[in-house]
């Protein structure tokens, strides 16, 4: 997707906090630039051909990364004609590749307006962490599971939640007692070589970016601040390097690695939007390589019994007009050569089997957190994700927001403090359904810890039928079942 440019970033803009997902999209190289590299994501039948590796070669391609468990191939190609070159007879898709972005944007021009925290009497900031008072009941849930058990020795984690995105601060005190590993997916040089300072070390999970720590303290932070699992291990998988991008292949490399290390929960704060038809210069073009193999990542999941929890989007779109979502591609996205004709799908939050948050926030039960995607049959629940309080969402005016109304959780101790919001090193107010993710995440890690055997399909059942029922009596398109709950999902009450 470098040429493509089109996916999921998480941003910085003069309304979202950087945590916040977005869309960005450039034109397709032109098929006259001779010279210029592609990368392709190629979906064989359920296992990669033995030839394989020859039919890439004589095609002009070079083979960049297997994904064998999905019969996938990440191929990379100067040919122009790589495509009509290729031999299809066991190829099920293949189409240029996307690629997902994290970018800092000026957070000074941002918002401009940091607040610095104040500790309580204990020296944490547990009054000031609105989200998690709400979701564990003021605390009580973590009487009753915690996510793991303390010993003399250290803590002993009931279940294991990995987190695919920017990466873990290993060494921040509210997580250290809880990492217990990852993988590093950004080769060498970043993707395209665009990031010299990648080392390309597998174990090199450094959050470069702050999103990745965020996403974990939401979880299991066990310090100044309290995720919504304490005790839960936690493990890193880096898909974005530090220019903040990433093609679709590492991503779903990623779902694949997670579940055979065993975790219980993935959760993935990114998604972005693939189409089925499109049309670049006249040529049609489709991302149904994207589609089936996001499809068969998530299913091998469930069958190795993780539930997977992606964020609902931030584009304030509702998913179940599919018409708007092509035309929302278009206005934001398309130009006189590139042009959307097909169904719009979002990815991974629109993927079968995955459980799909939108954004909650502290002031309204009736209204989602003015970013937050929504739609029915596509959101599951809610969480707080946070916003900008009730007078910026009846105003819009960026002098209005209050960032008490965001979320607090880990920022990097090995980044300067966040001073988009919060001058306080090493924590950081963010909002977005980024935030709003990792807490059902949190959710299903500590029903796993509670109930080792049960299944995805349980474990979702539960959060919804213990989410409390904001918006309108029963399923609805912006809350789905209702905004979970840590606390009534462990107890029923």
């Amino acid at each position: 997707m470098r040429n493509k440019k089109r996916g999921l970033a998480i941003v910085a803009s003069s309304v979202l906090a950087m945590s916040l997902l977005s869309f960005s999209t450039s034109a397709h190289t032109s098929a006259s630039e001779q010279t210029v590299s592609k990368n392709y994501l190629i979906a064989y039948g359920q296992s990669l051909p033995k030839d394989y590796q020859t039919a890439i070669k004589k095609a002009g391609g070079e083979v960049v990364r297997e994904i064998k468990e999905i019969g996938g191939l990440e191929v990379r190609s100067t040919n122009p004609s790589f495509l009509n070159q290729l031999n299809s007879n066991s190829i099920v898709a293949v189409n240029v590749e996307k690629s997902y972005k994290i970018t800092d944007g000026d957070p000074a021009g941002a918002d401009g307006k940091p607040v610095t925290l104040q500790e309580d009497s204990d020296g944490t900031y547990w009054s000031l962490q609105w989200d998690m008072h709400r979701l564990t009941n003021e605390g009580k849930s973590y009487a009753v599971e915690s996510g793991g058990t303390k010993t003399s020795s250290g803590v002993v984690h009931k279940a294991v939640v990995g987190i695919i995105d920017s990466g873990i601060d290993a060494s921040h005190p509210d997580l250290k007692a809880n990492f217990i590993g990852g993988k590093n997916f950004v080769p060498a040089g970043g993707y395209n070589n665009s990031v010299p300072a990648e080392q390309g070390n597998p174990s090199d999970v450094t959050d470069t970016n702050g999103h990745g720590t965020h996403v974990a303290g939401s979880i299991a932070g066990n310090g100044k601040v309290k995720g919504v699992g304490p005790d839960l291990g936690i493990r890193a998988y880096r898909i974005f390097d530090s220019s903040g991008s990433a093609p679709t292949a590492p991503i779903v490399a990623a779902i694949i690695e997670a579940a055979n290390d065993g975790v219980d929960v993935i959760n993935m704060s990114i998604g972005g939007f693939d189409n089925l038809k499109y049309y670049n210069e006249g040529t049609r073009y489709n991302d149904v390589a994207d589609v089936i193999l996001w499809k068969r990542a998530v299913q091998y999941a469930l069958n190795k019994k993780v539930t997977v929890v992606a964020a609902a989007g931030n584009e304030s779109l509702n998913y179940a007009d599919k018409k708007s979502l092509t035309d929302y591609m278009n206005a934001a996205y398309g130009d006189e050569n590139l042009i959307y004709k097909g169904v719009a799908i979002e990815t991974p939050g629109g993927t079968p089997g995955v459980m799909t948050v939108s954004s909650s926030n502290k002031w309204s039960r009736d209204t989602l957190a003015f970013y937050s995607n929504y739609g029915n049959s596509f959101i599951d629940v809610a969480a707080p994700g946070g916003d900008n309080g009730p007078v910026y969402d009846a105003t819009r005016d960026l002098a209005k927001r209050d960032f008490t109304y965001r979320t607090l959780s880990t920022w990097p101790t090995n980044l300067p403090p966040n001073k988009a919001t919060t001058l306080t090193p090493n924590y950081a107010y963010l909002h977005g359904t980024s935030m709003a993710a990792p807490k059902v995440a949190g959710i299903a890690g500590v029903i796993k810890a509670e109930h080792p055997d049960y299944t995805p399909s349980q474990v979702e059942a539960l959060i919804k039928k213990t989410a409390f029922d904001f918006g309108k009596k029963g399923q609805d398109p912006l809350f789905g079942s209702g905004e979970a709950n840590a606390y009534t999902a462990l107890t029923g009450k």
